[in-house]
C-alpha cells in the first residue's frame, strides 16, 4: 500500500472513530418506570435528542424508588469495560457517589453532576462539569466553582398544548372564572390566597388520590387531620369544605385539560424563613421555572409569587404578574377579571417562553456541555424534534 493510501486510510479510520456515538450513562435519582418530575424532564425527555446528536445514552443506575444518596459501589470497572465516556449523576450525591466519581476519573471517564434544587459544592468540585436548572442556583455556589456550572433549564414538555378558547366575562358567584394551580405536592391549604374571591374557583392539580378513589381520599384526610394540632384542624377542614377549591389528582393527560379549561394560572408560594443546614436559602427559593413556563406556554395569564427563577421570566404587568402579599394577589386577580387583559397577557406569555424554554433548546445546551467534555464539535449535528 502506498504511503498516501496509508495516510488516507488512517484519516478515514480516525474520522469514523471520532464520529462514532459517544456512550453516556445516567445514574438516576428515581426509577425510569415511575420517575420524579426532575428525572422525567432532565433525563428521560432528553434521550431522543441525545441520540439525534450523536450520543448513545443508557440508564446505568435505575433505583426502584427515589434515593438521593444511593449505594453505587463497584460500578466503575464495569462502566469502563462497557466503553462509557461520560457518566451523568442526576441529583444523587453522598459518600458512595463521590467515591464512584473518583474511580471513574481514574478510568478516564468524564463525570457530570446534574442538579435541580440542591446545593452540593463537593460534587461540583470533583466532577468535570455541573448542570444547574437556573442561574440563581449557580449563584449559590462558591465563586471559584461557578465557571464549571452550566445552565440547562427544565424544558417545556408539551409545547403543542395551548388554550383555544377564553371566557368573555368577568366572573361572578353564579358564573365564576377558573384558576389552576399545578403542584407536585399534596397541598392542605391554598397558599397566600387562603380563600378564593367569590367570583373565582381554584383547581389544585397535585399529589392527590384520583377522583374515583374515595377510600384513599378518606385515608389522606384522616392522616392530615391526625398530624395536625387541634387548632390547625379547623383551617384544614375549611380548606376541604370550600366549594370553590377542587383538589384533583395529577395525571399526564388531565393536567393539560385542567389548564385548557382555566382562565388564570396561579403559583402562590408561602415564603417561609426556614434555613436548612448548609444551605444559604430556603427550598422554595431554589425551584426551577417549570411550573411557570408550563402555564405560560399554554397561553394562560399567570400570577406567581416572586422567586428568583420566576423573576427571570415574568415582566410583571406585561407577560404575567408577580405578587408577594395577599393584598398584591387580590389586586392582580382583580385585574385579570378583564377578559381582554387575560387573552393578551396569555398571548405574550406563550411567546416569551416557547423558544427559550423549549425541550429542543435545552437539549442543545446539554449537547454542548457533553460534547465539550470529550472534545467533539457537535455543531454539525442537526437538532430536530424526535
Amino acid at each position: 500500500m502506498a504511503y498516501a493510501d496509508i495516510v488516507a486510510h488512517m484519516r478515514c479510520a480516525n474520522h469514523v472513530r471520532q464520529m462514532s456515538p459517544i456512550k453516556v450513562g445516567f445514574v438516576l435519582v428515581s426509577s425510569s418506570r415511575d420517575p420524579l418530575p426532575s428525572t422525567r424532564i432532565a433525563v428521560m425527555n432528553m434521550l431522543p435528542f441525545l441520540r439525534e446528536a450523536g450520543f448513545d445514552p443508557h440508564i446505568v443506575f435505575d433505583p426502584p424508588q427515589a434515593v438521593e444518596r444511593p449505594d453505587v459501589a463497584g460500578m466503575a470497572s464495569r462502566l469502563a469495560a462497557q466503553g462509557f465516556r461520560i457518566i451523568v449523576f442526576q441529583k444523587v450525591h453522598g459518600s458512595s457517589v463521590e467515591t464512584l466519581v473518583h474511580e471513574l476519573s481514574a478510568h478516564g471517564i468524564r463525570t457530570v453532576f446534574a442538579v435541580c434544587d440542591i446545593v452540593d459544592a463537593t460534587m461540583v468540585d470533583i466532577t468535570d462539569a455541573t448542570i444547574a436548572v437556573t442561574a440563581f442556583l449557580r449563584s449559590l455556589y462558591p465563586v471559584p466553582l461557578q465557571s464549571k456550572i452550566h445552565i440547562v433549564h427544565d424544558g417545556i414538555e408539551n409545547a403543542q398544548a395551548c388554550k383555544t378558547g377564553w371566557a368573555e366575562h368577568r366572573g361572578s358567584p353564579r358564573q365564576p372564572l377558573r384558576a389552576v394551580l399545578v403542584t407536585s405536592f399534596h397541598l392542605t391549604c391554598l397558599p397566600v390566597i387562603s380563600r378564593p374571591p367569590k367570583w373565582l374557583e381554584v383547581a389544585i392539580v397535585g399529589k392527590y388520590a384520583l377522583a374515583g378513589n374515595r377510600r384513599q381520599r378518606l385515608q389522606e384526610m384522616r392522616w392530615n387531620l391526625a398530624e395536625r394540632r387541634p387548632r390547625e384542624r379547623l383551617s384544614y377542614l375549611r380548606f376541604l369544605l370550600d366549594s370553590r377549591i377542587r383538589r384533583i389528582g395529577w395525571d399526564p393527560v388531565g393536567v393539560y385539560e385542567q389548564m385548557r379549561e382555566a382562565d388564570i394560572g396561579i403559583i402562590p408560594i408561602e415564603a417561609t424563613n426556614e434555613q436548612p443546614r448548609m444551605l444559604a436559602v430556603p427550598a422554595w427559593q431554589r425551584k426551577s421555572e417549570n411550573r411557570l413556563t408550563m402555564k405560560m406556554s399554554m397561553g394562560l395569564a399567570v400570577i406567581a409569587t416572586p422567586i428568583p427563577a420566576y423573576e427571570a421570566v415574568v415582566e410583571s404587568g406585561i407577560n404575567g404578574f408577580l405578587a408577594r402579599t395577599p393584598k398584591d394577589w387580590a389586586a392582580c386577580l382583580d385585574a385579570l377579571r378583564d377578559p381582554g387583559l387575560r387573552i393578551e397577557m396569555g398571548r405574550r406569555a406563550r411567546l416569551a417562553v416557547q423558544e427559550r424554554y423549549s425541550m429542543k433548546e435545552q437539549a442543545r445546551r446539554l449537547v454542548d456541555v457533553l460534547g465539550a467534555l470529550v472534545g467533539r464539535d457537535l455543531a454539525s449535528h442537526r437538532m430536530v424534534s424526535p
